[in-house]
C-alpha cells in the first residue's frame, strides 16, 4: 500500500510544504534559544522564548508568501531553490529585526536576542534546504526501485559525460551502467561511481553491450570522427541498442543540459564527414565590404549560402527568389542574426530580363552566387521547356546582365547530374555550365578586366528540399512502406553546410573559366540508407516497416558521376576541391545554340527541344525516358 502511494503521488501539495516550513522555523527558533542559553529552561522562560518563537514563525510565514519559496517541486530541488530559501530567510530576519527595534523603542528591551535570530537563521536554512534534498532523494530512490529501468552506457568519460550521467540519473527510468572511453589512461578507473571501460575494438563494444545488458548508448564526445561514430552505431543496431547523442555545449539551455535535449541520433549525423578547414582569410578578402547577390536565395542551398556570407561582413546582400513565403522567412531570420548587414529581398523570376536588369543596375553587385534552378529529375523530364527556360535561359540572362554591370565574379552552382547526363535536368545544367565557361573565355580573349565565371559541381545535399532523407523519415513516421526505386541505386551525399562552405572556397579561389568538383566521399547505397534509418527509429526492416522497390523513374541513373568520360581533374590548394579539365566550346557557336531554344519555346515543340539538347551535349543519353527514341534515331 505504501509503495503504491509513493508510486502514484505526483506532487506534494503546497499547503503541506508551507506547514512543514513553518514547523521547521518554529523548531529552529527553539533550538536557537536552547543553544544560546545552554539548555537552561529558566533562562528560556525569563526571555519569553514562546513569544520569540511565535514572532519568528509568523514573520517567516509572511516571508514565505512574499518570496513564493513553497512553489518549487521538491523532488526537483536544486541550487535555485536554495537561493530562494536564503532570500526568504533574509526577509524573515529583516521583519524580525524591525519588530525588535519597534519593541525596543517602546519598552527599552529586545523581544528576541539578536544572537538567537542569527542562530535561527543558520539552522533554518540548513533544515529547510536539507529536508527538501532528503525528500528529493527519497522519491528518486523509491520510485526507481519500483520502476523498470533502462541500462545506459555513456560514450565519453569527460566533463560532458559526467554531466550527462547526472542528468540521466535524475530520471526515474534510466540507470548508467558505465562509461566507454578511447583513452587508455582512463580505462579501469571510475567516474562518479561508474566504471570506465576501454574501447579496444568493435568486438569489445559488442561484448560490453551484451554483458552490461545495455538498452541505450549516449554519445557525449564532441567531434567524434564520422567513421568511428558509424562503427559504434552499427554495433548498437546489431544488438537493438538505441543510440542517442547530446547537443554541443553552446546549445545547452542556460548552460545546463536537460534530459529532453538528449536526442536519438539522426541519419545525417552518420552521413556527414569531419569538419572542413576553410581558408577564412581568403574568403573574407573576397566577400568583406562587397555587394553580394544570391539567386534562389530562399531555397535550401541558397539560404545556407546567405547565412554563411553574412558572417564575412559584406556591405549588403541582395536576395532573389520567386517563393514569397520562403523569401519572407529568410529576411525575417536574417534581421535577427545579421542586423548589421543591409538585406534587400526581391521577389523575381530569373528569366524576366527587365526585372533582373533593374535589380542589377540598382545594386551593382560585386559577386553573384547563382543557386536558382529546377532540380527534380522526374518533374523536369515531364516539363523540358521549364528546365530549358530556367536552367539554361535563366542562367544566360543572369550571366549577360552580370557582364553588363561589370560584376567581379559570377559563381554558378551545378550538379553531378550534368556529368554524362541521362535526363533533361542534368543536360540543362551541363548546357548552363558550357555557356558560362565559354562566355568567360570569350571575355578573356577580348582583353581587359571582365566578369569571372566559376562553376561548382557537387552531388546530393542532405536535408535539401526534395532529398530522399526527409521522404524516408515521413514514410517511417507513417508506418511505411519505405519506397526505394532500385535495390542497387547509389548516391553521393554531403551536408548543406559542407557544400556551401566549399562553394564559398571555390568561388574565392576561382580565376575564371573553372569547373570545380568536390570530394563527395564514398557513394552510399540507398537501400542500405533506408534500412539504417528504419533501425535508428527502433524498428526492424522487413518486419516493422516494409521496403518496396518502385522502379527507376524517368531519366534516373543507378549511380552518379562527378566527371565525364573525357574529363579528368587537377588538384587545387584545398584537398576537397578539384578542378575538372573539360572540353571547351566556342562562345559564338554556343550562343547561337542557346538562342535557338527561344524559338523552340515559342513553337512549344518539346521533342525538338530535347533533340537540340542532345545535339549540343552528345553524351546526353536518355535513361528510362520517353526521349530514348531520339537516341535510337542517331
Amino acid at each position: 500500500m505504501f509503495s503504491r502511494l509513493i508510486h502514484n503521488l505526483k506532487i506534494l501539495p503546497r499547503w503541506v510544504i508551507i506547514c512543514i516550513d513553518l514547523v521547521i522555523l518554529a523548531f529552529s527558533t527553539l533550538l536557537a534559544y536552547l543553544l544560546r542559553f545552554n539548555f537552561s529552561t529558566a533562562d528560556l522562560v525569563r526571555n519569553d522564548f514562546e513569544i520569540g518563537i511565535a514572532v519568528y514563525t509568523i514573520s517567516g510565514a509572511a516571508a514565505i508568501f512574499i518570496t513564493g519559496s513553497y512553489r518549487g517541486i521538491i523532488r526537483y530541488t536544486g541550487i535555485q531553490d536554495g537561493v530562494r530559501i536564503f532570500y526568504m530567510l533574509l526577509i524573515n530576519v529583516a521583519l524580525v529585526c524591525f519588530t525588535n527595534l519597534a519593541f525596543h523603542y517602546n519598552v527599552q528591551h529586545n523581544l528576541i536576542p539578536y544572537s538567537v535570530i542569527f542562530i535561527s537563521f543558520l539552522s533554518s536554512f540548513l533544515f529547510l534546504f536539507n529536508y527538501r534534498l532528503l525528500v528529493k532523494y527519497f522519491f528518486s530512490y523509491y520510485r526507481n526501485a519500483l520502476s523498470k529501468r533502462s541500462n545506459v552506457l555513456i560514450y565519453g568519460a569527460g566533463q560532458s559525460g559526467m554531466i550527462t550521467k547526472q542528468v540521466i540519473e535524475a530520471s526515474s527510468n534510466l540507470r548508467v551502467v558505465g562509461f566507454l572511453e578511447d583513452d587508455t589512461n582512463k580505462a579501469g578507473k571510475a567516474l562518479a561511481g561508474s566504471a570506465i571501460y576501454f574501447n579496444r575494438s568493435k568486438a569489445n563494444i559488442e561484448d560490453l553491450l551484451i554483458s552490461l545488458n545495455v538498452d541505450e548508448l549516449v554519445i557525449t564526445v564532441k567531434d567524434l570522427p564520422f567513421d568511428r561514430k558509424s562503427e559504434i552505431v552499427d554495433s548498437c543496431l546489431r544488438h537493438q541498442v538505441k543510440v542517442r547523442t547530446i547537443p554541443p555545449i553552446e546549445r545547452w539551455v542556460r548552460g545546463e543540459l536537460s534530459l529532453n535535449q538528449i536526442k536519438d541520433i539522426n541519419i545525417e549525423d552518420l552521413l556527414g564527414r569531419d569538419a572542413i578547414r576553410l581558408s577564412n582569410e581568403h574568403i573574407n578578402r573576397e566577400l568583406s565590404g562587397k555587394v553580394i547577390l544570391v539567386t534562389g536565395a530562399a531555397g535550401s542551398i541558397g539560404r545556407e549560402i546567405v547565412f554563411q556570407i553574412v558572417n564575412y561582413r559584406p556591405i549588403k546582400v541582395v536576395l532573389i527568389d520567386q517563393n514569397e513565403s520562403a523569401l519572407y522567412e529568410l529576411e525575417r531570420d536574417l534581421n535577427v542574426v545579421a542586423s548589421a548587414v543591409a538585406i534587400f529581398p526581391y521577389l523575381a523570376d530569373i528569366t524576366n530580363h527587365e526585372r533582373i536588369d533593374a535589380i542589377f543596375e540598382e545594386h551593382k553587385p560585386h559577386i553573384v552566387f547563382h543557386a536558382a534552378a529546377y532540380k527534380h529529375v522526374p518533374v523536369m523530364e515531364g516539363n523540358p521547356s521549364e528546365a530549358v527556360l530556367c536552367n539554361i535561359l535563366g542562367t544566360k540572362n543572369l550571366a549577360d546582365i552580370a557582364v553588363k554591370v561589370k560584376a567581379e565574379k559570377f559563381v554558378m552552382i551545378s550538379t553531378d547530374k550534368a556529368v554524362n547526363p541521362t535526363n533533361v535536368m542534368g543536360c540543362s545544367k551541363r548546357i548552363a555550365e558550357i555557356y558560362v565557361q565559354s562566355l568567360n573565355n570569350h571575355l578573356g580573349n577580348t582583353g581587359g578586366r571582365h566578369t569571372l565565371f566559376v562553376t561548382t559541381r557537387f552531388g546530393n545535399v542532405l536535408g535539401s528540399n526534395g532529398s530522399v532523407i526527409p521522404l524516408f523519415k515521413k514514410q517511417i513516421q507513417e508506418g511505411g512502406p519505405v519506397t526505394v526505386t532500385h535495390p542497387e541505386i547509389t548516391r553521393y551525399f554531403m551536408t548543406i553546410a559542407e557544400a556551401c562552405q566549399l562553394v564559398l572556397e571555390a568561388g574565392a579561389m576561382g580565376k575564371g573559366g573553372e569547373i570545380f568538383i568536390f570530394d563527395m566521399g564514398e557513394s552510399i547505397k540507398i537501400l542500405d540508407l533506408a534500412k539504417k534509418m528504419i533501425q535508428l527509429s527502433g524498428l526492424e526492416p522487413g518486419k516493422d516497416i516494409e521496403i518496396v522497390f518502385t522502379g527507376l523513374r524517368e531519366g534516373e541513373k543507378l549511380y552518379e558521376e562527378l566527371l565525364g568520360d573525357k574529363e579528368n581533374t587537377l588538384a587545387t590548394h584545398h584537398p576537397k576541391i578539384m578542378k575538372a579539365k573539360v572540353s571547351e566550346y566556342a562562345f559564338t557557336e554556343i550562343n547561337n545554340y542557346v538562342e535557338l531554344f527561344w524559338d523552340l519555346l515559342n513553337d512549344r515543340n518539346e521533342l525538338k527541344m530535347v533533340a537540340l539538347m542532345k545535339e549540343l551535349v552528345p553524351e546526353f543519353k536518355s535513361n528510362y525516358s520517353r526521349y530514348e527514341v531520339l537516341d535510337r534515331k542517331k
